[in-house]
């Protein structure tokens, strides 16, 4: 037998976000709005808790679960924020980032053939997800109802597909920033309800929404909800890879075993700082969502003046916007031209799948004064051509 790899790591390209992002990054004076990660410093009150973590010697395993003490927080915070109630010690697992959350669940839930529905443009880890635990992605392009899923959607796709074992939510949305009132949540999990299937809802940009408060889908599901939640995006915590899954039990016990294949634990130090952060950072993550806020109130009304089309951003920190008519709707090329030509970095939204094509993910979590500039810039560019 000639020796070989792991056949299904064929189907897998690398990261054509990474591709473009250093692509841009290698163009002098080019204002990157490529990687989704804010540019805030992680709140003072948190860097002393990893400070005093050092300190004090944590440096050991802790609970595979995660410590004790994070897993808390992390209980408190849900049901303070979202009304969510989940036992420390059998419903939450702090996992290595939401990543390695999102590959636990899809390890420890699908069998060969199962299949998951994703909602489509969508971020490109969840059928990576899916594709390498042997299940089967069905992508549901929702460019015509608003980037969202609707019951509609939901009842044509289960009609077409008879073995489907979950769907998979992100909201609010990278790269769409498109989230869902309560109300359009509510007919969503109406429709679930008619079917037996698991509900994989990554809320990491919970935090960041804009207008309404977000309401979290495992409120009206929570018997088959796997939520997702970290601290990557509202603490500005993404290099301690720090993330949560939370499950009701029944579902954990096998959760938990698949996390623990993966990881064995957790880094205490970072459980340490996160438990911190979710007890005593709201005002931090307030001042971070308000920036932000601002950010994007700059960025669309210039992206309008330019010619582009932007669908409401009601969450998270990416404009998702459809290239202006004149420059055709090769979206990769418009992204090689501007970046080159105009100085301002942005993705393709074609790889972020079905229904992204002929658009562009711009992410806003740079300075106020970089994100004024980017759209000068570009409002400039375009309308010289």
């Amino acid at each position: 037998m000639a020796l070989t790899t792991n056949e299904l790591f064929s189907r897998i390209k690398p990261s054509q976000i990474r591709e473009f992002d250093e692509l841009f990054r290698s163009v002098e004076d080019c204002i990157p709005m490529t990687i989704g990660e804010p540019d805030f410093d992680m709140p003072e009150n948190v860097k002393r808790a990893a400070i005093k973590a050092i300190e004090d010697n944590a440096s050991h395993y802790a609970h595979t679960s995660g410590e004790i003490g994070v897993r808390k927080a992390v209980s408190e915070f849900l049901e303070k924020q979202y009304d969510l109630h989940y036992d420390p010690e059998t419903e939450i697992v702090m996992t290595v980032g939401a990543t390695e959350g999102l590959f636990a669940a899809a390890f420890g839930l699908l069998n060969p053939g199962d299949q998951v529905i994703i909602p489509s443009p969508y971020f490109p880890l969840y059928s990576y997800a899916v594709e390498l635990n042997r299940g089967e992605c069905i992508l549901v392009d929702t460019s015509d109802t608003g980037f969202l899923m609707t019951p509609e959607l939901l009842h044509k796709t289960m009609a077409e597909n008879k073995n489907v074992k979950a769907l998979f939510l992100n909201y609010p949305s990278n790269p769409t920033g498109a989230t869902y009132t309560k109300k359009e949540l509510t007919a969503l999990a109406d429709a679930i309800k008619q079917y037996d299937i698991f509900v994989l809802s990554d809320e990491i940009y919970s935090e960041i929404t804009y207008g309404e408060k977000h309401t979290s889908i495992a409120t009206l599901l929570r018997d088959r909800t796997i939520l997702f939640q970290g601290a990557s995006k509202a603490f500005a915590m993404t290099g301690w890879r720090v993330g949560v899954l939370a499950a009701d039990a029944k579902w954990m016990k096998t959760l938990f075993l698949a996390h623990q294949q993966l990881v064995t634990t957790g880094v205490t130090v970072s459980n340490r700082a996160a438990e911190e952060a979710f007890r005593n950072s709201a005002p931090d993550v307030e001042k971070m969502r308000s920036e932000y806020e601002k950010r994007r109130n700059i960025l669309v009304p210039a992206l309008q003046e330019a010619g582009f089309e932007v669908p409401a951003l009601k969450g998270a920190f990416y404009a998702f916007a459809k290239i202006p008519a004149k420059f055709g709707t090769d979206d990769k090329a418009f992204c090689r031209e501007i970046g080159m030509n105009a100085k301002v970095g942005m993705l393709p939204g074609s790889i972020f799948g079905p229904g992204g094509e002929g658009y562009v993910r711009m992410s806003y979590a740079l300075s106020t004064d970089m994100v004024a500039e980017a759209a000068e810039r570009l409002k400039t560019y375009i309308a010289s051509k």
